[in-house]
């Protein structure tokens, strides 16, 4: 059994929201699935791709879009997210301990030899990523 099971999403900035979810609704057809939001302010959504896959945007007034950093991180899903990082410290390579995200989905992060970040969900039955739209997943950081 592979030890990534799938992109689980990818993150990306921008400068308005507003334009950036228009363009992936009504362009590509994408809907949000939930809104990301600090307090009352909205700071971000998710959309959902289907089959697992979905794009993170976050709001990042001061982003300057060029072809070195317009990507912020990519997520690959594991169902083993103990053995993923258990495995790639055994290589030697850095990589935090899991923790609970907000969204309520285990998480942990390295880093590509290139220093391109990665994150590795493993989801649970919680995770808003596969519950009701609409719903706002309220930040702590």
């Amino acid at each position: 059994m592979p030890l990534v099971k799938q992109v689980a999403h990818t993150c990306v900035f921008a400068r308005d929201l507003d334009a950036v979810e228009a363009f992936y609704r009504d362009v590509i057809g994408i809907e949000r699935k939930f809104d990301f939001k600090r307090g009352d302010k909205r700071i971000g959504f998710y959309l959902d791709f289907g089959n697992r896959t979905f794009v993170e945007v976050f709001l990042k007034g001061e982003s300057r879009f060029e072809e070195s950093n317009q990507i912020n991180h990519i997520c690959f899903e594991t169902e083993d997210l103990d053995g993923f990082i258990a495995h790639v410290k055994s290589k030697g390579v850095a990589i935090t301990e899991k923790k609970l995200g907000v969204d309520h989905t285990w998480q942990a992060w390295l880093a590509d030899p290139s220093g391109v970040k990665l994150e590795i969900f493993e989801y649970t039955k919680d995770s808003m990523q596969f519950g009701p739209d609409g719903v706002v997943c309220q930040v702590d950081w």
